[in-house]
């Protein structure tokens, strides 16, 4: 799967992941491969990454995310370090 992470300001993400956890508005959950299409707000929270280099996270404020034919879209507010 493809995964971009996009602030207003910048491209913060893009590469080749196995699994995407995502601070949902409902509460977290995960995006495999062959996921249903889906678009979902996000809250302030952790977003994880799972790729070849093991796992990596991301401090998200709010945004977007839109998953369609194992392409995974967030538009974040903003990217905390």
């Amino acid at each position: 799967m493809n995964l971009e992470i996009l602030t207003p300001d910048k491209k913060v993400f893009e590469g080749e992941v196995s699994a995407v956890t995502v601070p949902g508005t409902l509460g977290s959950f995960q995006i495999l491969k062959g996921h249903a299409p889906i678009i979902s707000t996000l809250e302030d929270g952790p977003l994880k990454v799972q790729n070849s280099k093991g796992e990596e996270t991301f401090k998200i404020k709010g945004g977007v995310v839109e998953v369609l034919d194992d392409k995974i879209i967030v538009l974040a507010e903003a990217v905390i370090a």
